[in-house]
């Protein structure tokens, strides 16, 4: 098994090999094209995230500057996906998002790790474990996901958690390290805010696209 096949089993591997760095340059240029584009190139910045990404749907948006080991090519998203100003998706293995899920500022999501043996940490090995987080998610400010996590749909994470393990869907979780709080209830139907109410008809108009 080559050095680059490894980074996806969650084997230990060597990321300096020769030909995984050849590709990360390469992956790395066509981000610093991405995020160098003005506000106005919405058309080129579109073109350039379904070139860099494994997978990207329609509709999703991401603020510049975006980081990424790997420049996305191991990112999957689904349709309308959000990502706020700082996004660092360590994607030296595979990550997953779902549809309509919004990430805010400087949301951390890593795939990568280091043993901590110090002597193996010393020879420069590591390892990776996929993310996958599910749909219509919202991860706050600040938060941290790290390898081998899985969230399932409609989870929300509050600001600067930091998540260590699984989520189930429908649930509130924030802390350090991140736990469940609570279900996400008929009370989060009336309000939107501590104490401002929700108008019904608003869950009658469709979701707006993440576009500029």
């Amino acid at each position: 098994m080559s050095e680059q096949e490894k980074m996806h089993t969650q084997a230990l591997y060597n990321p300096h090999n020769p030909e995984i760095a050849a590709l990360q340059i390469a992956c790395l240029e066509r981000l610093y094209t991405f995020n160098h584009t003005r506000p106005s190139e919405q058309e080129k910045r579109q073109r350039l995230l379904h070139e860099m990404f494994a997978e990207i749907g329609e509709g999703c948006y991401l603020e510049p500057p975006f980081h990424a080991n790997f420049g996305g090519r191991h990112v999957h998203f689904g349709e309308a996906v959000y990502g706020n100003f700082n996004l660092t998706l360590v994607d030296d293995t595979h990550i997953y998002v779902g549809s309509h899920t919004l990430f805010g500022p400087n949301v951390t999501v890593a795939t990568a790790g280091h043993p901590i043996s110090p002597e193996l940490r010393a020879k420069g090995y590591q390892y990776n474990a996929p993310v996958t987080i599910g749909e219509n998610c919202w991860i706050g400010a600040a938060a941290t996901i790290l390898p081998g996590v899985t969230l399932g749909d409609h989870v929300v994470v509050g600001a600067g958690s930091v998540v260590t393990k699984d989520l189930p869907s429908g649930v509130v979780a924030y802390g350090n390290p991140c736990k469940v709080v609570r279900k996400v209830n008929q009370h989060d139907r009336v309000f939107y805010f501590k104490t401002f109410k929700i108008d019904p008809s608003f869950y009658a108009v469709e979701p707006t696209e993440n576009t500029r």
